[in-house]
């Protein structure tokens, strides 16, 4: 990933979504231009999504994602409509793919609704527009649009016929999604909010077995563009390096910003009155999630002997030996606590519709999920009244430095005890 590349979680996700044979794929391929998925008169071709990043006219960067017919059958079909649902939820704009000559079914009706609950904008492609059959079938029921109650019926607004075959209308599809695109994405910015031009930023990188070899981990490249783009300087050290680093500047910097592993050690080399916090923190603000999980770390100090406790990353990578996640949060959690804890672990895509055997949920900054995803999992977690906060905010809350580390923003300062 280049500096110069908008990385995936902040790009706009498309996900094509309809019954087997329907054509999602083979209007992916048209929409894109380019055969990102695999075409067959076989249904059920497409047995897992697929998704890919590129750069879309009108809209610029986005993500692509074509996925299995919602009306797949047997263990193997279910299995792959699970995944379909899973890609609702990082969804920004949907495609509801139909076909013609099939009319509108149960399946589109039933994905038209999901479409409304997680109130993900969607366009309707009525697909195979060059085949002689009329689709007047499609709005042959009353035509009530979108209703909060009952199931969902077209309307010809936000239906528009296509033809992945010959580029019928291919062109103002795309149009469409743009414009139902225009308000999705996150708007906030990291860290160059809280910058003016020419001050200084030092930011903490640990380099151990867990760095990546040759590159720095997204959010600090994401930071760092951040930052460059607020017209400061950025000055990157390993935390062995930042006590004489900040002796020798010459200037006070105008903010520290540090790998949450090392925050107990950077907070004791940064003088106080230099701003401090951390990427998970700066990442949990730009999600628009800091005040929740700023208010789920307070559900630490109420852990008892035996509770369940759900740590969860949104990637899937080779852990190491003292992996955060794995290793040191479960210590510095029984450290802290002095209770026999029962953890759990989720990565990937693989976060659990039922969270209510949990006391509390510590998840990861969330850097390769996209504000959608996020925000899905956050509201997951407070409808079954579990607190959820993120690896950052429970490492600062444990080493007594969270105060100190949101005190640039006075909003989520007033959810914390006066001490």
């Amino acid at each position: 990933m280049s500096l110069n590349s908008t990385p995936s979680p902040d790009r706009i996700h498309i996900g094509f979504f309809g019954r087997r044979n329907a054509g999602k794929s083979s209007l992916v391929n048209a929409v894109t231009g380019q055969e990102l998925a695999v075409v067959s008169d076989i249904r059920g071709t497409t047995t897992d999504p697929v998704q890919k990043a590129m750069e879309l006219l009108p809209m610029g960067p986005v993500v692509i994602i074509d996925t299995p017919g919602m009306d797949d059958e047997g263990p193997l079909g279910e299995l792959r409509v699970r995944k379909t649902r899973q890609v609702l939820n990082k969804t920004d704009v949907a495609v509801l793919v139909t076909d013609k000559t099939a009319g509108f079914t149960e399946a589109e009706r039933e994905l038209a609704d999901l479409f409304q609950e997680k109130q993900i904008p969607f366009v309707v492609a009525i697909n195979k527009a060059d085949l002689p059959e009329s689709s007047d079938r499609i709005f042959s029921e009353p035509q009530h649009g979108c209703q909060a109650q009952g199931p969902w019926r077209p309307d010809r607004e936000r239906c528009i016929q296509v033809s992945a075959k010959t580029g019928f209308q291919v062109k103002e599809l795309k149009e469409k999604i743009a414009g139902l695109a225009e308000n999705s994405g996150p708007k906030g910015r990291i860290a160059g909010d809280l910058l003016s031009p020419s001050d200084f930023v030092v930011l903490v990188v640990p380099i151990d077995k867990g760095a990546p070899k040759g590159r720095l981990i997204l959010p600090q490249q994401q930071t760092i563009r951040d930052i460059l783009e607020a017209g400061a300087v950025s000055i990157v050290v390993k935390e062995t390096e930042l006590k004489q680093t900040l002796q020798e500047l010459g200037k006070k910097p105008a903010l520290v910003i540090t790998d949450s592993q090392v925050f107990a050690g950077v907070s004791r080399d940064t003088p106080e009155e230099i701003p401090l916090t951390s990427f998970s923190i700066l990442f949990a603000r730009y999600k628009g999630n800091l005040q929740t999980v700023v208010r789920g770390a307070a559900a630490i100090d109420r852990l008892k002997e035996g509770d369940k406790i759900l740590i969860s990353e949104g990637c899937t990578h080779h852990r190491q030996c003292d992996d955060i996640g794995s290793v040191k949060l479960p210590r510095w959690l029984g450290e802290y606590t002095k209770k026999q804890l029962s953890l759990s672990f989720a990565s990937g895509m693989e976060f659990p519709e039922d969270l209510s055997q949990y006391k509390l949920i510590i998840h990861c900054g969330g850097c390769m999920l996209n504000e959608r995803e996020v925000k899905y999992r956050l509201k997951c977690a407070g409808d079954q009244h579990v607190p959820m906060t993120n690896y950052g905010i429970a490492i600062a809350h444990m080493q007594g430095i969270l105060r100190r580390s949101v005190q640039m923003f006075p909003e989520v300062l007033a959810e914390l005890p006066v001490r």
